[in-house]
């Protein structure tokens, strides 16, 4: 695959009508080339619909995977890292639909990646204080406290544990195996953290400013956060008894 198009973001959607066309023009108007995979669980309300007309527009840059349900943040990404792999693609995003990450920073945490040598970049809301905007305080403190009783219980050394806007090395998604990957919702990103440490690879955090979503319905509820306390005790617990493979 030639280094033009050795990039793709893949973005899970589910009822994302208000936010999916300006995503996916705001990551096409970069001056890098990016491509984009969605992820699309059935959404009732004609997610699918807009992102088809678009691919006329983009038949070469935007491709969906369409799947049966909401079958849980965890399986819709990896059921695109698989789909990316399979194309060849170098440098594998994930990114959420409604702007609170920044399309903008996508360059940043590929030049983490390309040109500064890391496995893996974090787009980080707490590696340089607290970087987050319209959050009510509850939740801004039991993201971040959720972040350092990670930190806590599994020894990464990373100050935003739960954060979805990553940059994947191709070598890092190919050496994880991917079907022992065993959490579904939020407590998915921090597995997936972890086991990329474990293998051995080189993991950075990059500063974002990270917006609560404007349009549209937050995905977030209490038994996400509840896989992730309870779960992250498990992963632990787990890693002394499982053998990694090593880059």
């Amino acid at each position: 695959m030639s280094s033009v198009n050795d990039s793709i973001v893949i973005i899970p959607t589910y009822n994302e009508r208000e936010n999916v066309e300006a995503i996916i023009r705001a990551v096409f108007s970069l001056e890098k080339c990016f491509h984009i995979l969605i992820v699309e669980d059935n959404s009732p309300d004609g997610t699918a619909s807009i992102v088809k007309t678009l691919q006329t527009e983009f038949p070469d840059r935007l491709f969906m995977i369409e799947r049966k349900g909401k079958l849980g943040l965890g399986t819709a990404y990896i059921a695109g890292f698989k789909w990316a792999l399979e194309k060849g693609y170098d440098y594998i995003f994930e990114m959420d639909a409604d702007f609170s990450h920044d399309p903008k920073d996508l360059p940043r945490l590929y030049y983490a990646c390309h040109e500064e040598g890391n496995d893996v970049a974090i787009g980080s809301r707490y590696v340089s204080g607290v970087n987050v905007v319209n959050w009510p305080m509850g939740r801004v403190l039991m993201s971040y406290f959720a972040s350092k009783y990670v930190r806590l219980i599994t020894r990464i050394p990373i100050c935003d544990t739960t954060a979805g806007f990553k940059c994947y090395k191709k070598k890092v998604l190919e050496t994880i195996e991917l079907d022992k990957i065993r959490f579904k919702g939020y407590a998915f990103q921090i597995e997936m953290k972890f086991t990329a440490i474990q293998c051995g690879f080189k993991v950075v955090e990059v500063p974002v400013i990270f917006i609560n979503r404007k349009l549209g319905e937050s995905k977030m509820n209490s038994s996400i956060f509840g896989e992730a306390i309870f779960g992250v005790i498990q992963l632990k617990w787990n890693s002394w008894f499982r053998k990694y493979p090593q880059k």
